[in-house]
């Protein structure tokens, strides 16, 4: 038996979890006040807050270093790689320190894993699908334009977990199998996976595809440069716009989905028909999706946050399951997702890859 921690930093909080092997033993979510984090210039200079906080939590539960096998963190904004499970070699560190294709709190997620697995002995320590796993074909790359590409940046760590999790549950291998996955929490990611490659899926982070509740999605070109243009707004404005503030946020001032669900509920039309915007522009992303794999299509999963909404998933299958069968997996498992990553290689069943 493995004994894992898995790290997950996100902007205003960091999870944590412990795992003997896949069972969860301990899972927290600590919490940290605006306050706290925004006293740091960079998010890199919050790595020693956020490494005694993690200590001090798992102290406080009894848990020791010492009988960790590794640490396994989320991973960060580095160059586009293929999926899988990599060591956190002096390469990935820089990368993740500069922050090579930006700056977000997942990028402490290895250097946290690195950091600690070296109070443990120097155990091994990796990251597992970061956001920016690319396995588009190139013929999917192509926008419109040669200066705006259309490149990978999705919620690769629960679209693959999800994706190998039904195929266990159907007693098939993911690699023999097309499938589109559907992530829908703060951003939205749909992507075509083609016998155990994403050869296709809408950029969660820089607006393409569904809006979502905080991120505008694939807004009309020409209506951004117009407003870019107009004065009224500077280029952060336009990129809060885009990321942060756009999508849900900026039709109702909420990203909360479960709040927009309620009020749609009881008779607000405005949260209705943004609600209904919501997922009819998802079934157009699943739709294009299936074009991608040729009508070829085994399965539809739901996942994230937002599809604890039943009401929202009816509304979904309604209109793609003339497509395939669709099933739903709420929520987001991904500490456990992180710690199955680990276990592969710990188990031997693959291995580590190196950054380069």
């Amino acid at each position: 038996m493995k004994k894992i921690l898995t790290i997950n930093p996100g902007s205003t909080s960091t999870k944590i979890g412990v795992f003997e092997d896949e069972k969860e033993v301990f899972v927290k979510n600590i919490h940290h006040e605006t306050e706290e984090v925004s006293k740091f210039p960079t998010i890199i200079e919050q790595k020693d807050f956020r490494q005694e906080v993690i200590l001090k939590t798992l102290e406080e539960a009894g848990i020791e270093l010492s009988g960790f096998d590794a640490i396994v963190g989320r991973g960060g904004l580095v160059k586009p790689i293929v999926s899988g499970t990599y060591a956190t070699t002096d390469a990935l560190l820089k990368d993740l320190r500069e922050g090579v294709s930006g700056q977000h709190a997942s990028n402490l997620g290895g250097i946290l894993a690195h950091d600690i697995a070296s109070k443990c002995g120097n155990i091994p320590s990796y990251i597992v699908d970061p956001v920016v796993v690319d396995e588009m074909e190139d013929v999917a790359r192509i926008s419109g334009h040669p200066k705006v590409p259309r490149c990978s940046i999705f919620h690769a760590l629960n679209a693959k977990a999800i994706a190998k999790r039904y195929a266990k549950d159907c007693g098939k291998k993911y690699e023999d199998l097309n499938l589109i996955v559907a992530h829908l929490g703060g951003g939205v990611s749909v992507g075509a996976h083609k016998h155990g490659r994403v050869v296709d899926v809408y950029n969660a982070l820089d607006g393409d595809g569904a809006f979502a509740p905080e991120r505008s999605g694939g807004l009309p070109a020409g209506g951004l440069v117009r407003v870019l243009t107009s004065g009224e707004v500077d280029a952060k404005t336009a990129s809060r716009m885009v990321t942060g503030e756009g999508g849900v946020v900026a039709y109702l001032g909420t990203n909360n989905m479960i709040e927009v669900e309620k009020r749609a509920n009881s008779g607000d039309k405005e949260a209705k028909l943004v609600r209904d915007a919501f997922s009819y522009q998802i079934c157009k992303d699943i739709g294009a999706m299936a074009t991608v794999l040729e009508g070829k299509v085994d399965q539809i999963l739901l996942t994230g946050g937002v599809a604890n909404d039943k009401g929202m998933m009816e509304d979904i299958k309604k209109r793609v399951s003339f497509i395939c069968p669709v099933s739903v997996y709420p929520g987001e498992d991904e500490l456990l997702a992180l710690a199955q990553g680990a276990l592969r290689v710990l188990n031997g069943e693959e291995e580590a890859k190196i950054y380069e």
